[in-house]
């Protein structure tokens, strides 16, 4: 009766407690390191080669290999069940409902990142810090949700409010004759462009986001990333690059250096491909002589595609292009343990010991508090910040991290909780392809349970074995919503965007 009273006293939410962290000041001689912050898209947990893929997926990943043997490799690194919601949470160190984020961004919807937000971007440029970012941004195109309103002195990329595959729109349309009387020149003049921002400028146009540019476009974001730290560095200034890459997100596209050089087709040949370019930015660093004084991070936004893209070839390539999720079950936009657990390394000479594993629960959400601890600098008051600082667990100072829970949410739906090894879920979730519930993403349908089933990650990491006496961890999983809860009456949240309801913010 208890487990019945406290889920019918729950109403539809949206969820996490603000936390409070020691403030962890840089000696006045100590140099300010560079952040390099490099993104991969939808590549699973189970596909890099020191988390058991690699080689043995038919891939291999020596370079992300030398990383991992010099910095501390992430076991338990928890994100958001897709893109846009995920890259929202890393950037605010917040939810992605405290933004109003937590569905994937579509062109034309007010899914879009408010100008109010405070971001890492703004974080690093308070602190003096030149910043960057090449490659997806995928926050919204509103002038108030650019990178340049948000602390970035560049931005090089796609369209704000799209994904990688948009590369194939003017594809299909060919394809397919959709539109017989417009030529592909017109086309490809209506379709999506690379674009570019200086500063807090209007949004410029550069060139149409063609299927060649898509199989190039990694090298010219490494190029571009390289030529900004060497420049800066130069300079003598301290820098924040961001480089979400193009690497795990259909259509793998490699460029002619990889094609068809992995065991396992198009998406094997582009990790290989983002391997080597990880490999570039470690080497750059090393040439210029400030690896020692750089914050090295190489993560993934989400869990792969996996199994639905066994069967999902939109321009007929022939081949799946398709990650793997490790032991974890579920895939991209379904809140599951193998959506929201990848990889995540994080290299720091002198900090972070070489060759080191960590157990520990580690949030995207942690890295806007770490790194403001880093820096000296203090986060906002007026809003909840939902990430912890996990210095001291990097630096070997704690053996535990100082995060214990986190919730999933898609859309307004709290789908599901993580305490400890338990994770609890209060909806149950069935893949619908695209769909309203994750505007315009690989979408799950949710519908609510009269009993949540709760599953032991560590014993179970598959979620095969349901959990009959629960009721200790859902007292503890409980106190997590409530305590968000509370955080949402002192500072409510946005309606989260849809597909038919456009309430603005």
């Amino acid at each position: 009766m208890f487990i019945k009273r406290m889920l019918i006293g729950m109403l539809a939410i949206s969820i996490s407690a603000p936390v409070v962290f020691a403030q962890q000041t840089p000696s006045a001689n100590q140099k300010k390191p560079n952040v390099v912050f490099i993104l991969a898209d939808n590549v699973g947990y189970g596909d890099m080669g020191p988390y058991g893929g690699g080689e043995l997926r038919g891939a291999p990943t020596p370079r992300t290999e030398e990383l991992a043997k010099s910095g501390v490799k992430l076991t338990q690194y928890l994100v958001e069940p897709a893109c846009t919601p995920s890259r929202a949470a890393l950037m605010t160190g917040q939810y992605s409902i405290r933004n109003g984020l937590s569905l994937v961004a579509e062109t034309g919807t007010p899914s879009t990142l408010p100008g109010k937000a405070y971001t890492m971007g703004k974080l690093f440029k308070d602190a003096g810090y030149a910043t960057a970012i090449f490659g997806k941004w995928h926050l919204g195109a509103s002038p108030q949700s650019l990178p340049g309103a948000h602390g970035f002195d560049q931005y090089y990329g796609l369209p704000p409010d799209v994904s990688w595959d948009s590369a194939t729109y003017v594809a299909q349309a060919i394809q397919t004759h959709s539109y017989p009387n417009l030529p592909d020149k017109v086309l490809y003049e209506k379709g999506p462009w690379i674009t570019q921002q200086k500063g807090n400028g209007p949004l410029q146009r550069v060139k149409p986001f063609t299927m060649e540019v898509r199989a190039e476009i990694d090298n010219e974001l490494t190029e571009k990333s390289i030529a900004f730290m060497k420049q800066e560095n130069a300079a003598g200034k301290p820098f924040f690059l961001y480089l979400p890459f193009s690497m795990g997100h259909s259509p793998n596209l490699s460029s002619k250096q990889f094609a068809g050089k992995s065991r396992i087709g198009q998406y094997g040949d582009k990790l290989m491909e983002g391997d080597y370019h990880v490999g570039q930015i470690m080497d750059a660093l090393k040439e210029m002589n400030i690896e020692d004084n750089t914050i090295l991070v190489f993560a993934s936004d989400n869990g792969s595609t996996g199994q639905y893209m066994m069967t999902y070839d939109r321009l007929g390539l022939g081949a799946p292009d398709m990650g793997s999720n490790g032991p974890f079950r579920g895939d991209l936009g379904e809140a599951t343990e193998g959506a929201v657990r990848t990889f995540c390394f994080i290299r720091w000479p002198g900090h972070i010991a070489p060759n080191t594993t960590s157990y520990s629960m580690f949030s995207t959400m942690d890295f806007m508090p770490t790194f403001a601890a880093i820096l000296g600098a203090k986060l906002p008051t007026d809003r909840a910040i939902d990430g912890v600082n996990q210095l001291d667990m990097l630096t070997g100072k704690s053996k535990t991290g100082n995060r214990e829970h986190l919730m999933s949410f898609i859309g307004a739906d709290l789908v599901a909780v993580r305490w400890k090894q338990w994770r609890m879920y209060f909806r149950d979730m069935n893949r619908t392809g695209t769909g309203q519930q994750m505007l315009g993403g690989i979408a799950a349908n949710s519908v609510p349970m009269y009993y949540p089933k709760v599953y032991n990650i560590e014993m179970d990491p598959h979620e095969d074995l349901q959990l009959v006496n629960y009721e200790s961890i859902a007292v503890n999983a409980f106190k997590v919503i409530q305590e968000y809860l509370a955080s949402v009456n002192k500072f409510p949240n946005p309606p989260p965007a849809n597909l038919t309801n456009f309430n603005q913010r």
